[in-house]
């Protein structure tokens, strides 16, 4: 019996792909959880510049909050806390692998064994900061810009994006501080740790707007379906 032309022997010679949309959102993603990842790589260690103290996550991580910014303005709340959620997920995931790594007995030749502990060892104390933090500002962050987009509509972006930041950074900050570090540091030094992280990540959202507000107006023009007839 000759294969039916639309059946089985049809299925088999023409290979199925998935169609690769235009949106942006999933690339956005995928910085958005490569930033959170390597911040919390870097927030292990804790830098003085004479008498202020932060920790290494202040390089990158206020990036995370402009990503943020860039989700919640252009797609909504609903698909900033997908991101947030995935963000989350891959955090636990980074910190049970480098648990078992660190678990795993090391080879005859690995001299590294109490520098890799010493190290990322701490990652899971930090990744449970990070997570605890990062869930609450950033939920906060996206709530509060998309609240106040509901009244400013396109107008104001600066206010919703310094507003949001404010809000978000605050409890992330606080959460933090307190999980990861608290014990660690204390009495005047924690406040100052604390006082310092807000005050510079929170700064650093307005120094970046020369940037962020293109990065907005750029991702709003490439997708499709953003309605830009009432935009300034």
């Amino acid at each position: 019996m000759s294969p039916d032309p639309h059946g089985e022997a049809a299925t088999a010679q023409s290979p199925r792909y998935a169609a690769v949309t235009r949106s942006l959102y999933p690339v956005i993603v995928a910085v958005f959880c490569c930033v959170l990842l390597i911040s919390n790589i870097g927030a292990t260690k804790l830098i003085a510049v004479g008498p202020l103290i932060t920790d290494g996550g202040a390089f990158l991580f206020p990036l995370a909050y402009v990503i943020g910014d860039v989700l919640s303005e252009v797609y909504g709340f609903r698909a900033a806390r997908r991101a947030i959620i995935t963000g989350f997920a891959m955090s636990v995931l980074a910190a049970l692998t480098f648990y078992l790594v660190q678990v795993s007995p090391p080879a005859a030749g690995y001299e590294n064994q109490a520098a890799f502990e010493a190290v990322l060892g701490f990652v899971p104390r930090i990744v449970l900061a990070s997570v605890c933090g990062y869930l609450v500002g950033q939920l906060l962050n996206a709530y509060v810009l998309v609240r106040i987009k509901a009244v400013t509509k396109e107008r104001y972006l600066w206010a919703r994006l310094i507003g949001s930041t404010a809000v978000g950074e605050l409890a992330d900050t606080l959460v933090f501080c307190t999980i990861a570090f608290y014990g660690v540091i204390t009495g005047a030094e924690f406040v100052n740790y604390v006082v310092v992280g807000y005050l510079y990540k929170t700064l650093l959202e307005v120094v970046l707007l020369p940037i962020t507000y293109p990065v907005i107006r750029a991702v709003k023009r490439r997708e499709p379906t953003y309605d830009l007839a009432h935009a300034q």
